[in-house]
């Protein structure tokens, strides 16, 4: 099975967001270190955030950090919620799609089995069993992260030996 690009990012947003529970997180700062669209992540945040998985934070400071305990999020869960606008075929589609096979296809069934067993060997795992820490050395000098103390902290430069004169002399 393939997994959109959208889903593929929910799942690292979650992982980071498990691997640093007290920190405020910001778009920006998850697109620079993911190296990936910052918009595209945006519309991922905000699935995340209807879900109820993760909390946001509007205004200056704002953010996103996870809004449950990342052992109750099951990895299968977040693939559901995420993927839930692509069918796996067009058959699955909510209004059945234009195969012709439709009545007397045979596929249809095993496919569906293999869905669910795939997503059944996802419920098995949680969130909390996939933390992402990054090394601080491959982070962007960039990459902005707010406590809950509300002060903010920016992560060591991603060139080894090299001082950030942002941090003030302190590493």
């Amino acid at each position: 099975m393939r997994l959109t690009a959208f889903t593929d990012y929910g799942l690292r947003i979650l992982m980071r967001l498990a691997g640093a529970p007290d920190q405020l997180f910001t778009t920006d700062g998850i697109a620079k270190e993911f190296g990936v669209s910052r918009n595209h992540l945006a519309k991922v945040v905000q699935d995340l955030g209807r879900a109820g998985l993760i909390r946001t934070q509007r205004g200056a400071g704002g953010g996103f950090r996870l809004a449950v305990p990342p052992q109750s999020i099951l990895l299968g869960e977040v693939v559901r919620q995420l993927e839930q606008r692509q069918a796996l075929v067009e058959c699955f589609r909510n209004d059945g799609g234009s195969c012709s096979l439709e009545p007397v296809c045979r596929l249809k069934s095993r496919l569906a089995t293999a869905r669910d067993a795939f997503l059944a060997e996802l419920d098995r795992t949680t969130i909390a069993e996939c933390v992402y820490i990054p090394d601080s050395a491959s982070l962007p000098t960039s990459s902005v992260v707010e406590s809950t103390r509300g002060y903010a902290t920016r992560t060591a430069s991603s060139k080894p030996g090299r001082h950030d004169s942002r941090t003030h002399g302190r590493r």
